[in-house]
C-alpha cells in the first residue's frame, strides 16, 4: 500500500534526512587512506547516537539474507555495487567507496548514499561518480506531480546508458516513510509515462547505480549481502529520499 506524506510528515521526515546526510558528510571526510571500512561505520553510529536517532540498516534481515545487516551503513568499494558490509578492511589509495546510510528519528525514516574516491582519483572513476550524480538529479527532476514511476525511471536510465555504463537489473529505488522500505519500487530504467501517477505527499528513495563495464550483470558475494559486478568492473551509488510536492520535488536528505 502506498502512502501519501502530510506536509507536517514531511517535514518530520526531513528531520531524519538531515540525521543521514550529517552521517555521510563526516564519513566522507573521514575516509582516507589507511581507515578501515569498520572505523569509518563507527563514525556513523556516533553521528545517529548524538541526533538521538537508530540505523534501519542495523539488524535489518530480508528474505534473501542469510543474516541481518550488522552495521549502520553500507561500505561498498571498487567493484561492489551495493549492500557492503563494512569490514577491517582498510582504504587503500585509488579505492572507489560507495556508502549507503540511513537514519530513524520520531517515527519516520530518511535513506541516501554517496560514492566517492580515496586519495589520488582515476578520471574514469570521477567520470562514473559524476554521472551518477547526474543521473540521480535527472530521476529528482521528473519527480513532479502529474509524471509518472516511469518516468523517473526513464530520466535515470537514459543517462546512465548515454554514458555507457550497465545498470543493475532489478534494483532501484522505493518508496520510505515510517519503514525504510515502502511502496512503490522506483526502477533505474524505464518506459515515460508507464507506473503511478505521482502524487504530492508521495516520498521516494531515487537511488541509481552504475556499473563501469557496460554490462548489468551482478552477483552476490560470499557473505550474501554485497553485490559485486560480474566484470570485476567499479560501480557506483547515489540516492537521496525526495517528498513530491505541489511545489517541485524537495530532497529531505540534502548535505
Amino acid at each position: 500500500m502506498v502512502e501519501l506524506k502530510t506536509n507536517q510528515s514531511i517535514d518530520a521526515m526531513y528531520e531524519a534526512g538531515q540525521v543521514v546526510g550529517q552521517a555521510l558528510t563526516a564519513v566522507r571526510k573521514a575516509a582516507d587512506v589507511g581507515v578501515s571500512l569498520l572505523e569509518l561505520d563507527e563514525v556513523a553510529r556516533e553521528v545517529l547516537r548524538d541526533a538521538g536517532a537508530t540505523s534501519p540498516f542495523l539488524g535489518y534481515r530480508p528474505s534473501f539474507a542469510p543474516v541481518p545487516f550488522p552495521a549502520v551503513i553500507c561500505a561498498s568499494v571498487n567493484d561492489a555495487i551495493v549492500h557492503g558490509i563494512p569490514t577491517g578492511y582498510r582504504l587503500r589509495d585509488g579505492d572507489l567507496v560507495s556508502i549507503d546510510c540511513g537514519a530513524e528519528l520520531g517515527g519516520w525514516a530518511g535513506d541516501s548514499a554517496i560514492s566517492f574516491t580515496v586519495g589520488s582519483a582515476r578520471p574514469a572513476d570521477v567520470r562514473l561518480i559524476e554521472t551518477a550524480e547526474r543521473a540521480l538529479a535527472a530521476g529528482i527532476e521528473a519527480a513532479v506531480v502529474g509524471n509518472r514511476i516511469g518516468d523517473i525511471a526513464h530520466a535515470i536510465g537514459s543517462v546512465c546508458r548515454a554514458a555507457g555504463y550497465g545498470v543493475p537489473d532489478g534494483f532501484g529505488g522505493h518508496g520510505i516513510g515510517r519503514k525504510m522500505h515502502e511502496d512503490p519500487s522506483v526502477p533505474n530504467e524505464g518506459r515515460p509515462g508507464r507506473g503511478m501517477p505521482l502524487r504530492h505527499g508521495l516520498v521516494l528513495a531515487i537511488e541509481p547505480m552504475l556499473i563501469a563495464g557496460g554490462q548489468d550483470g551482478y552477483h552476490a558475494a560470499p557473505d550474501g549481502w554485497t553485490l559485486c559486478t560480474n566484470d570485476g568492473s567499479r560501480a557506483a551509488h547515489a540516492e537521496h529520499t525526495v517528498a513530491i510536492t505541489q511545489a517541485g520535488p524537495r530532497i529531505l536528505t540534502a548535505r
